[in-house]
């Protein structure tokens, strides 16, 4: 069974309850359909329920009777969303009337607060809309996890290469959101990617490389200081995380490297989660590796939010919101 057919099966496990905002857009539909008829969640759709049935049948969808439909305009709790976000939101000065506004004409925020309020684990966005449009409202209603400032996003890599990280499955952060992080903002990143390899990719034992262009002292520059306090603080932080740095990539991923480069160490040679060191290795990183290296890349799965909040890419496709359903279901399984 490959990475997707697990992740899918621990999501129909625990069938969580995921809200998809964008529900009058035709791939978000689709996808919706596809769920209900899998049964790998509970899918609470945002719109008109008219125009969301019309586009079922238009579409030949069988499954979107069994979603939860909820139009803003006329659901019975958007006054009471309305009160709570402009209590939540009243030390920035928003006022009762732009909170009606914004709950009652902004779907994201609207799915927000079913989450707010505990009538939903997660939601998805972004095939209509830009990640800070998605951002936005998670972290001023449902904001960031205990102890967590930053938002990082995570990617699965799997590799034909099997004898890298699990059977060839990488898990890698920050790929999509923290351009330059500090060392306390990288350490929380390398704590809520190991949590994501675990959500996720099921892994029972992340073992996280902080990644650099220096091992263990072969180079020196400020930007291998911040990766070896990064390694540091998160060690204070969170004793139990595996977890070792600064490594360069080969040592981190080759055993016969890592032994030469870093005896002695417990991660080096067998890391199945990397780190890089800010967003702009992170990001060129994972798509060399996805195009030369012909990897299939998942995500990026939003790390750090209380509860799960995932980003689309506007060129998404039905089958990529059908997956991120599963991800996100798997992400609130533990988030609770």
């Amino acid at each position: 069974m490959g990475i997707v057919e697990k992740i899918i099966e621990r999501a129909k496990s625990n069938k969580q309850r995921i809200v998809l905002p964008e529900a009058e857009e035709e791939r978000t539909i689709k996808a919706a359909d596809k769920v209900l008829a899998d049964d790998i969640a509970d899918i609470i759709l945002i719109g008109d329920k008219e125009q969301i049935m019309a586009d079922a049948e238009k579409y030949g969808l069988k499954n979107i009777g069994k979603a939860t439909i909820r139009d803003p305009k006329t659901d019975p709790q958007t006054e009471e969303y309305a009160q709570l976000l402009a209590e939540l939101r009243k030390k920035k000065g928003m006022t009762i009337e732009q909170a009606r506004d914004l709950v009652t004409n902004n779907k994201l925020y609207f799915g927000c607060m079913i989450i707010k309020t505990g009538g939903a684990d997660g939601q998805i966005s972004g095939a209509l809309s830009t990640t800070g449009d998605t951002l936005r409202p998670a972290l001023q209603i449902i904001k960031c996890a205990p102890g967590i400032t930053c938002v990082s996003g995570g990617m699965l890599l799997i590799s034909q290469n099997k004898e890298y990280g699990e059977d060839g499955l990488l898990v890698v952060g920050d790929v999509a959101v923290t351009p330059m992080p500090d060392a306390e903002q990288l350490a929380q990143i390398a704590y809520c990617t190991a949590q994501t390899a675990k959500s996720v990719a099921g892994f029972d034992d992340p073992r996280v490389a902080m990644l650099s262009f220096s091992t263990k002292g072969s180079a020196k520059h400020e930007v291998v200081d911040k990766v070896v306090e990064a390694t540091r603080l998160a060690k204070e932080a969170h004793p139990e995380l595996k977890i070792d740095g600064e490594l360069q990539a080969d040592a981190a991923l080759v055993p016969s490297v890592g032994q030469k480069k870093a005896p002695g160490s417990e991660i080096a040679g067998h890391a199945n989660v990397l780190v890089f060191p800010n967003l702009e290795v992170g990001n060129i990183g994972y798509k060399l590796v996805q195009r030369l290296g012909n990897a299939e890349a998942l995500g990026p799965i939003l790390q750090g939010i209380a509860r799960p909040v995932n980003d689309l890419s506007r060129g998404c496709s039905v089958d990529d919101i059908y997956k991120m359903v599963a991800i996100t279901a798997c992400q609130a399984m533990d988030a609770k």
